[in-house]
């Protein structure tokens, strides 16, 4: 379902929507579809921090475990 609202841009900026809409494309759908493809980038992008902060933790966790180890067998170096 689709609501209605209300959005002013600048005469530059419906240009360049017009242009790249072409007639094919109404200027809802187009700048319907550019949010959406925003949203999904901003929403892959949050992803992958919290993946990425998930592997450094993770490979902070491991390197202390294998300077253990090295101690460990090597006491005295």
């Amino acid at each position: 379902m689709k609501e209605k609202t209300s959005i002013t841009l600048s005469k530059e900026v419906l240009t360049r929507i017009d242009r790249m809409a072409g007639s094919k494309q109404s200027r809802s759908a187009f700048i319907e579809a550019v949010l959406i493809q925003y949203l999904r980038k901003r929403a892959r992008a949050q992803v992958e921090a919290r993946d990425l902060e998930l592997i450094n933790k993770a490979a902070d966790e491991l390197s202390a475990e294998v300077e253990d180890i090295l101690r460990y067998q090597a006491p005295d170096a």
